[in-house]
């Protein structure tokens, strides 16, 4: 289990990070409601006011606790199973606030016959959008579905933990960029040059977005703050064992040694054993 001091530091960065999300959620709104048009759906201005919130609320803010919910000391009970529903629920709930994000923002446009996909902004957004909806699917393929060879989620592993934070920082990145743009165009008397009150309550969200994003990135990195049974996973393979090789030694050795020529299903519920050793 995580030691008292590590626990103590990982709840204190945790909750740094949640509060400052619930920040940006609270400046977002406050933008739109106060210094903008409010929020409605009506295809005008407060129609893509909705953009920017629902970026932030699930784009960023529901994505970023999905990907360090794993780490969450009060979750370790439950079963791998149940955390990878959450997690993968996590992330459909913020796949589902970008899409409609993206809705708002072509509805408005079409209705003011403004052209779509022009800028940089909307490039990345619409290319982060995808590669999204692509590493939910193939994480579900790959974790949730039972057939998946074993060989198969070891593999890919790796390239959805990474795909996973590059995602997540250049959500953050292209946000800060629809949020530079908007208050280009938006801001005329005064402009955003003469840095006006709306301008500098906007640039302190976009620090508050830079500052969440890398305290999630650091909860995510952090090889001392994983789940136990991952944690020993990572320890034998970086220091050649501990003293738990005598429980998880041999098990891991079987694994290893008998992948290729057992049935899934039984590597599978060698696994499964294993996580229920471990956690």
């Amino acid at each position: 289990m995580m030691a008292t001091e590590n626990r103590r530091d990982f709840l204190l960065v945790f909750s740094a990070a949640v509060f400052l999300g619930l920040l940006s959620i609270t400046f977002v709104l406050i933008w739109v409601l106060q210094y903008r048009e409010g929020l409605g759906w009506d295809g005008a201005l407060a129609e893509f006011n909705w953009h920017p919130v629902l970026i932030i609320t699930g784009f960023i803010f529901l994505h970023g606790i999905a990907i360090v919910v794993y780490r969450l000391p009060w979750t370790w009970q439950c079963s791998k199973l149940t955390m990878k529903f959450i997690h993968a629920g996590l992330h459909l709930v913020a796949f589902i606030c970008a899409v409609i994000a993206m809705v708002a923002v072509f509805d408005f446009h079409n209705g003011a016959k403004i052209p779509n996909m022009y800028s940089l902004h909307s490039w990345l957004g619409l290319i982060a959008l995808i590669l999204y909806s692509l590493q939910l699917v193939l994480g579900v393929g790959m974790f949730l579905i039972p057939i998946t060879p074993v060989t198969w989620r070891a593999a890919f592993m790796p390239l959805h933990v990474f795909g996973g934070l590059l995602l997540f920082g250049s959500v953050i990145a292209v946000a800060l960029m629809g949020i530079t743009e908007k208050l280009i165009f938006g801001l005329n008397n005064p402009k955003y040059k003469d840095l006006p009150p709306e301008a500098i309550f906007t640039n302190v969200l976009g620090l508050l977005l830079v500052v969440f994003g890398i305290l999630i990135v650091w909860i995510a990195t952090r090889p001392s703050w994983k789940r136990p049974s991952d944690q020993i996973l990572h320890t034998l393979h970086t220091n050649g064992g501990g003293e738990d090789n005598t429980k998880v030694g041999p098990a891991l050795a079987q694994l290893s040694d008998g992948a290729d020529a057992e049935p899934s299903a039984d590597v599978r519920r060698r696994i499964n054993k294993f996580d229920d050793q471990t956690n």
